[in-house]
């Protein structure tokens, strides 16, 4: 099951699209549906985590907790809207386009896929761009 929540004043207008997104994005990778907490924050909530959790005294767009057991996948994803506002400003795409981005990253990572070398992060990329031209 996938949950959205809210430490912000944002809000998703389309919660059962892009559950049922991410769903088929879990099916297609071969993997179950567990339990997948999104949380949206601003930056200084997710810094907070950042700086109490990894150590990193840092700004970032998105944090998971992968709780996964098998190809079952369950976790926490928090995602600062904030920067992914920033990042869509820089790499000049929609809002709703870099949050997509974010948030079918957090599930990749999930799955399996690094970004943390050159050619584990063109994959990602690669991944991310396949999924996002599914979402109708």
């Amino acid at each position: 099951m996938i949950s959205f929540n809210y430490e912000n004043n944002f809000n998703l207008t389309n919660e059962i699209k892009l559950s049922k997104w991410l769903s088929s994005v879990i099916l297609t990778e071969n993997c179950i549906e567990g339990e997948i907490n999104y949380i949206f924050c601003d930056d200084e909530y997710l810094h907070k985590i950042n700086v109490e959790f990894l150590n990193h005294d840092t700004f970032t767009d998105i944090i998971s907790f992968d709780y996964s057991t098998g190809k079952t996948l369950q976790g926490d994803i928090y995602i600062s809207t904030e920067r992914v506002e920033d990042n869509a400003n820089d790499y000049k795409v929609q809002f709703y386009e870099e949050l997509q981005r974010v948030m079918v990253h957090g599930i990749l990572h999930y799955c399996g896929y690094k970004d943390k070398t050159p050619e584990d992060a063109k994959l990602m990329r690669a991944k991310e761009e396949f999924y996002l031209k599914t979402f109708i």
